[in-house]
């Protein structure tokens, strides 16, 4: 088997990744887990199998998601085969569309050479199980399968392993703007789907107040790199005093069958220090328990122009908006970061962690201190 790096110089990595990094296009909305598979190397000690898809691939994946739909027998769209030649304490891969649990298809002996196996999946609904029975047949082969959506119970019933929520993560030390915090020049930051009422409301405000609001004018998720993109949102949110946050599809119900899910855009926006203005979602108690701190988002209906007056008048609170900041941040930092993720992940499978990972907690702990002193004496100076 060809692996990539062995990270922490270790001759005997413990967990084989399984990463989809060489088999899609690069979409922007795939940097925030390809940025996880790089801290994980970071963390853990590591195999990476990345394979290339055959020629095969375009056609075969058509071919194997239709076939799902009436079998539950999968089918490999095309990914090379690979034999296991050596053991591994943890099976782990990230399937950010359903239909990549077939890409597991190529590896044999995956049962015989990992003693535990996890799965964390980003984007499923329940209205679409049916169309997924070969996936499910093989979601249902992992010991423990993380959901990072809330509406997981009809998945649980019908898998063997268990079933486990597990919000989205981030990478702290980039998206936080500390220490030597840069001016937050961008007013307002919009990122991907939007309102149009919003959107609107928010353009007026720009022209009648001399605001800058930075927003997509470009239809397209392929990114010339997405480490260089991922590093650009990171910039642009440290610098942006409100960050637009929705549900996820918020304006496609008819894709989420009704469910109100949230994804990276919250975490984003808040180990950033930006104020998270926009929807929270509707009946999801995993997001309360997430982001469960005062003002973790402003709330404004999608519907009107309200976010103009809600913006005029917090922008008369300038200590609210900078405690606002700051808590978002020290959450982030104490909880957030994708190595609480990833030691979660280690805690089902009853392993320990190793020092890189706890020598990273450290780091965020000691991150957070210098926030909170910053701050402290921003408040005492009166300064932004």
């Amino acid at each position: 088997m060809k692996t990539s790096d062995h990270s922490l110089g270790s001759p005997n990595p413990r967990v084989l990744l399984f990463s989809n990094r060489n088999v899609f296009d690069p979409l922007v909305w795939r940097c925030s887990f390809q940025e996880f598979e790089r801290i994980l190397q970071q963390i853990d000690s590591v195999d990476v199998l990345a394979p290339k898809p055959t020629n095969w691939y375009r056609h075969g994946r058509r071919v194997a998601a239709k076939a799902g739909e009436y079998v539950s027998w999968p089918i490999n769209p095309g990914i090379p085969t690979i034999k296991l030649d050596r053991e591994y304490d943890l099976f782990f891969t990230v399937c950010e569309r359903v239909s990549e649990l077939l890409h597991l298809k190529g590896i044999k002996g995956l049962r015989d050479h990992c003693k535990k196996s996890v799965c964390w999946i980003m984007e499923f609904y329940v209205k679409d199980i049916p169309l997924y029975k070969s996936c499910m047949e093989v979601l249902s082969q992992f010991d423990h399968v993380m959901f990072m959506f809330a509406a997981n119970e009809p998945f649980k019933e019908r898998i063997k392993g268990d079933g486990h929520f597990l919000p989205a993560g981030i990478d702290t030390f980039r998206f936080c703007p500390y220490p030597n915090a840069p001016p937050r020049g961008i007013d307002v930051l919009s990122i991907g789907r939007r309102a149009p009422a919003i959107h609107k409301a928010l353009q007026r405000m720009a022209a009648e107040d001399k605001k800058l609001y930075v927003y997509d004018t470009i239809n397209s998720l392929k990114a010339h790199d997405l480490d260089d993109h991922r590093a650009m949102m990171a910039n642009l949110a440290n610098r942006s005093r409100y960050f637009i946050v929705s549900p996820g599809k918020f304006d496609k119900p008819e894709e989420t069958g009704g469910l109100s899910e949230f994804g990276n855009r919250y975490v984003e926006s808040a180990a950033a220090g930006a104020i998270s203005i926009g929807m929270r979602p509707y009946n999801n108690k995993e997001f309360e328990k997430i982001f469960n701190w005062p003002d973790a988002v402003i709330e404004v209906p999608f519907d009107s122009d309200e976010i103009v007056s809600v913006i005029r008048e917090l922008d008369k609170e300038p200590e609210r908006q900078m405690k606002i900041q700051q808590t978002n941040i020290t959450q982030c930092l104490l909880n957030h970061d994708w190595a609480y993720r990833w030691e979660s992940i280690l805690n089902l499978a009853g392993m320990e962690p190793l020092p890189a990972l706890q020598d990273r907690k450290l780091a965020l702990m000691d991150l957070a201190a210098v926030v909170d002193e910053e701050c402290a004496q921003q408040q005492v100076c009166g300064t932004r």
